[in-house]
């Protein structure tokens, strides 16, 4: 009988994926830090081996067997068959239907994470590979929070927290998670000073909310600016829950970093958007912080997967600022 209980409490979030090839409409992206962790030291590892194994692949692998909730275990599992000769169809038998969706919603999620990066030190350029996205809140400063995805907001209307809330200290730096650009840039009545950037693949709407009074945003920066992960953008404070711009009328100093999926552009802005719990993500990033001295950060930086910034191989001639949030 508890087996039979356990099979279909992992069967019902399988029966609700979408069929190969149409748009996904949701994700719960239940991963946690401790396999987010393993999986990414895999990656690493292996990244000049023969056989590389990507961490969006190990989790997919471990996803499918687990209903998405991919438990260290079952992390560790698939890692290590991986390394071995055979293909996830041949590991996953039947369960291999569920691969490409998992594969599909990991990657939106975390696709812009882990990759080719390089940093500028005493005048030289030293590429890596590995983490390339930053912990939102700068180096040397600390904050606290706990996993509160989902919680109850009242204000406006009684609705879900759809996004993570980090407790700091009043004009604290935020940085850019993850480079991209810059398509909201102003007040909402709900997050108060806020910046939206977009992803350079566009999957990704990463949203900083209840900016600082008086000072909320880094010098120069506006819609349509193209950034990289780790550059200044703005500063902690508890704006917003007021229609007259300026107001601090959040209680509590924080920033809220949201994370909002993109699978086709009719998504962006609808009654059905795709927010996901970062808490693991935050985990995760708190071991890679960018050193920020004055307005400025201290080390240069250059993403060397994308041809989108200037430096690499151009800018885009022209990008679209929307609101947004």
């Amino acid at each position: 009988m508890k087996r039979l209980l356990a099979l279909s409490i992992l069967l019902v979030p399988l029966l609700a994926l979408p069929v190969q090839g149409q748009t996904i409409r949701w994700v719960d992206f239940d991963v946690p830090y401790e396999s987010l962790h393993y999986a990414l030291e895999q990656d690493i590892a292996t990244v000049e081996q023969e056989k590389h194994i990507p961490w969006i692949d190990t989790l997919a692998l471990a996803a499918c067997r687990t209903g998405g909730k991919c438990p260290l275990p079952s992390v560790k599992k698939a890692a290590a068959e991986l390394k071995q000769d055979k293909s996830p169809e041949e590991l996953l038998g039947e369960l291999h239907q569920y691969y490409a969706y998992y594969h599909q919603a990991y990657s939106a999620v975390l696709g812009g994470l882990v990759g080719s990066y390089a940093i500028e030190k005493d005048g030289q350029w030293i590429p890596s590979y590995g983490l390339k996205a930053f912990s939102p809140i700068a180096a040397g400063y600390g904050y606290s929070h706990c996993d509160d995805f989902g919680a109850a907001r009242s204000f406006g209307f009684r609705r879900k927290h759809l996004g993570h809330d980090l407790m700091g200290s009043l004009g604290t730096p935020v940085v850019a998670v993850e480079g991209g650009v810059v398509e909201a840039l102003g007040w909402n009545r709900y997050g108060g000073w806020r910046i939206g950037i977009r992803s350079f693949d566009s999957r990704r709407y990463y949203y900083y909310a209840h900016l600082q009074k008086d000072r909320p945003f880094a010098p120069g920066l506006k819609e349509g600016d193209l950034i990289q992960a780790g550059d200044l953008i703005g500063y902690m404070g508890r704006t917003g829950y007021s229609d007259k711009e300026n107001v601090n009328n959040i209680e509590t100093v924080h920033l809220h970093f949201g994370l909002e999926l993109i699978f086709e552009e009719s998504q962006k802005e609808c009654n059905s958007e795709i927010w996901v719990n970062v808490y693991p993500i935050v985990r995760l990033l708190s071991a890679h912080t960018s050193s920020i001295r004055g307005d400025q950060r201290l080390y240069p930086y250059q993403d060397l997967d994308t041809e989108l910034f200037p430096g690499n191989a151009g800018a885009p001639e022209e990008e679209t600022a929307m609101d947004r949030h």
